[in-house]
């Protein structure tokens, strides 16, 4: 039975915030994913010069394992790209190796692997990101590690009945409610209803969907959506749409629609990005990941900006449990060259080989502010992990 509880913004709040809290105490690599926010407080504490000043370029702004994967483009064809942009600013590349860095090390920690490896994978990162940088006019593509070979080969296996299966536990056209979708109340109804009404809200519709072979397009269902870590808090909705084609073959969509806030990470001085929230991270994910780009659109609801995308089944994010020792460095190279490309693609030829030959000046393994950045972060956080979980288990004795 349909279930038809409607929880207010303060309940939400403090459900979502346990949420949160949950998700973030379950290992140290979930809290290093969920806490940005220290990553930056970090970077704001260091010395101007501590690490390279890239050229100013879209950054991904939180570069996290999680946060790259299989992406389909607007035709279905799937590459690997970074798949959230929340964080995204014109900014200092450098800052997403150091995020990528520090991933890779908690991930390697959490696989219980000597910190030789973790030396190898930041070594084999800068060489990644440097054959990434190259881009086209470089090497072939490095082999893919199994754990992304793995996650594309699922990608490019599924449809929508997988989407339908995975998100909402059936083909029939509502979302059910329960843990995940929470039930709307009537403003944020309307308010969803009157967006599905604009001009180019249903222009994105139609063009990822057969422009000429689309007669209508109809909101069906809608709900909130408990989904992610970072943006639990803010609004998130999940929007099934019918979309009605001739000879009465109609489809369905599902369409993602999350809060844009403001970024912690630093934009580069004098940065020239849009003021709307939405509008820059959509800029962001053009510049860094076009599969995703192509299907995101700026809008507004209940009077805050938010990014419009339809999901497709082939998109997937990379979930490391446990990586082995040659499976951890393979990874740390191929996920920097994906990093590298996307940075390298915003560059012309001079800028991207001068940028180049810094990164990669002066040795042969990991650089000294790359290393040093890594191992004063990881520290960090695992004290952070710690009293966070102290914290949590208070809270549940309580």
């Amino acid at each position: 039975m349909r279930e038809t509880l409607i929880l207010g913004p303060k309940d939400r709040a403090a459900v979502l915030e346990r949420q949160r809290t949950l998700k973030m105490a379950r290992s140290a690599h979930a809290y290093v994913r969920g806490n940005t926010l220290q990553f930056y407080e970090w970077l704001d504490g260091l010395a101007r010069g501590t690490l390279p000043e890239g050229p100013p370029v879209w950054i991904c702004g939180d570069c996290h394992l999680g946060n790259l994967g299989p992406l389909a483009d607007a035709d279905g064809r799937v590459d690997i790209q970074i798949r959230d942009l929340d964080q995204t600013v014109i900014g200092n590349p450098t800052h997403d190796l150091v995020r990528l860095g520090l991933s890779l090390a908690s991930a390697a920690r959490g696989s219980d692997l000597p910190g030789v490896v973790t030396a190898r994978m930041l070594e084999e990162m800068i060489h990644g990101y440097v054959q990434g940088l190259d881009g086209p006019d470089g090497d072939a593509a490095p082999p893919e590690p199994e754990v992304v070979h793995t996650v594309r080969r699922r990608a490019l296996g599924r449809h929508w009945k997988h989407l339908a299966r995975e998100r909402l536990k059936d083909v029939e056209p509502r979302i059910p409610l329960g843990r995940k979708f929470w039930a709307l109340d009537a403003a944020e109804r309307d308010a969803l209803h009157a967006l599905f009404g604009e001009e180019d809200v249903r222009g994105l519709v139609r063009a990822l969907n057969g422009r000429d072979a689309v007669q209508d397009i109809r909101l069906i269902d809608a709900a909130y959506w408990m989904k992610g870590c970072s943006s639990l808090g803010f609004l998130r909705y999940a929007a099934l749409v019918r979309i009605e084609e001739p000879q009465d073959r109609g489809r369905l969509a599902l369409i993602d629609l999350k809060e844009a806030v403001a970024s912690a990470a630093p934009a580069a001085p004098g940065a020239e990005m849009p003021p709307d929230a939405a509008a820059r991270v959509v800029a962001g994910a053009r510049a860094l990941s076009p599969n995703l780009g192509e299907r995101m659109l700026p809008v507004r609801l209940l009077g805050k900006p938010v990014v419009m995308r339809e999901l497709a089944p082939q998109d997937l994010k990379l979930d490391v449990d446990q990586f082995s020792r040659e499976e951890a460095v393979r990874a740390a190279h191929y996920l920097a060259y994906v990093v590298g490309q996307a940075h390298g693609r915003q560059m012309d030829g001079t800028v991207r080989a001068a940028w180049r030959a810094e990164v990669a000046a002066g040795c042969a393994g990991a650089p000294s502010w790359l290393w040093s950045s890594v191992v004063e972060l990881a520290g960090r956080h695992e004290v952070g992990y710690l009293q966070h979980c102290r914290l949590y288990a208070d809270r549940q004795a309580a």
